[in-house]
């Protein structure tokens, strides 16, 4: 065949343009094969960084337990208990290491319908959105289109035929306002009959600029929310342009303490109406003019009710004098940790019976099974007895009561 003929040039063409076909094929097949696999391997450095996240969370979680749980010389880690936090380890690095799903689909929810005689596991419903408080302000914003023009087919105004809503929260933000009281006075020209003029309303602190409204708010933010004194100066001043300064503040949360003594005082007196209370101490720093250059060392002292009110009392010690001066008129059952003072607590105080607590009598299982002791299999017996005894201890009878004391003394 001539070389110069138009047909043979044709159908070299033609095969060089099936051959281009071909290889664009392959080319594209792939491009598919390598977006798959780096979508694969994306999902898989993905989990992969999730799972030593996680890891890394929970080994925090496991030191510091071990540091809550067991840092005192009496509760350290036994080896078997080290082996069994070395296996949940190991356990959670295996998972870490492991190859992630083969593809995207087995995390994507089933949308299709089961076969006939065939039924899907049931799954965990899918979590729903909060709905929006009833008890909560609403405002209604309307808004209407900028220009309705008429039908283009009839000419006639369009109707509504119904509406869309949307919700968003917002957030109104506190203000600081000068409540001005003003009296006018009253009197006749004749200089007869006096001056007439409205009674003052009470103030929570005479002679003070306090509002009812901002002693709350100090309450909140500094007890509730644990907001310093300087936090609350500088917010004052730099978002409500008002000098409040700390001392103020410090002196108006000391008359407002005073005045709610009759309070705290009666429902301290109700809880002690019971026959169990929760008793413990912590430490706490305190700012004292006699410790120059440091934080001085004070205790709170917690008097508990399950479910029910809390008492805090702070003491600048941690001795037997600052719970025999709030238990003195208290008969009951208390709940305490191991800390010696309760026990000699009792010798003062007879009416009062002592029980320990299950972390605490934790101590003393483990040193039983560790001895051989009979008793800690007869502690497992009793464990759940004395625990459903101590949640209704408000409705002890006196032979639940012994159970209890010997139980604390296991």
């Amino acid at each position: 065949m001539n070389p110069s003929d138009p047909q043979s040039e044709l159908e070299q063409l033609r095969a060089r343009n099936r051959a281009l076909e071909s290889e664009s094929v392959r080319l594209k097949a792939e491009s598919e094969a390598l977006r798959q696999e780096t979508l694969r391997l994306e999902a898989k450095l993905a989990l992969k960084e999730g799972l030593e996240e996680q890891l890394r969370e929970v080994l925090l979680e496991l030191a510091a337990l071990k540091r809550q749980l067991f840092g005192e010389r009496s509760e350290r880690l036994t080896s078997e208990e080290r082996g069994q936090l070395a296996e949940i380890a190991a356990d959670l690095e295996e998972q870490a290491q492991r190859e992630p799903p083969v593809g995207s689909e087995v995390l994507e929810e089933e949308t299709e319908e089961p076969a006939q005689g065939k039924e899907l596991p049931e799954r965990e419903p899918r979590r729903r959105r909060h709905p929006q408080p009833e008890h909560l302000e609403r405002q209604t914003v309307v808004l209407e289109p900028e220009s309705l023009a008429p039908c283009e087919q009839c000419g006639r105004a369009p109707e509504r035929i119904g509406e869309e809503v949307s919700e968003e929260l917002e957030y109104v933000p506190a203000r600081v306002v000068v409540r001005k009281t003003v009296r006018p006075k009253y009197a006749c020209r004749c200089g007869g009959g006096g001056v007439q003029i409205a009674r003052l309303p009470a103030r929570l602190l005479p002679q003070s600029k306090l509002g009812v409204g901002l002693a709350v708010y100090l309450l909140l933010a500094r007890f509730d929310d644990h907001v310093a004194y300087y936090t609350l100066e500088r917010v004052f001043r730099e978002r409500h342009g008002v000098i409040i300064p700390r001392q103020q503040m410090v002196q108006w949360v000391s008359h407002i303490a005073f005045l709610l003594q009759p309070l705290w005082r009666l429902m301290f007196t109700r809880m002690k109406q019971g026959a169990y209370l929760q008793v413990d101490e912590t430490p706490v720093k305190v700012l004292d003019p006699e410790v120059p250059g440091k934080c001085a060392r004070g205790y709170l002292w917690f008097y508990a009710v399950p479910d029910g009110d809390v008492f805090l009392d702070y003491q600048g010690t941690r001795g037997r004098d600052a719970p025999h001066a709030q238990l003195t008129d208290f008969s009951g059952t208390i709940q305490t940790d191991a800390y010696e003072v309760y026990d000699s607590l009792k010798k003062v105080l007879p009416p009062l019976q002592r029980i320990g607590c299950a972390a605490h009598a934790r101590r003393k299982f483990y040193r039983a099974l560790k001895e051989g002791d009979r008793r800690a299999l007869a502690f497992l017996a009793q464990f759940r007895k004395l625990y459903a005894l101590a949640r209704h201890a408000q409705d002890l009878t006196p032979e639940n009561r012994q159970q209890l004391r010997q139980g604390g003394e296991l």
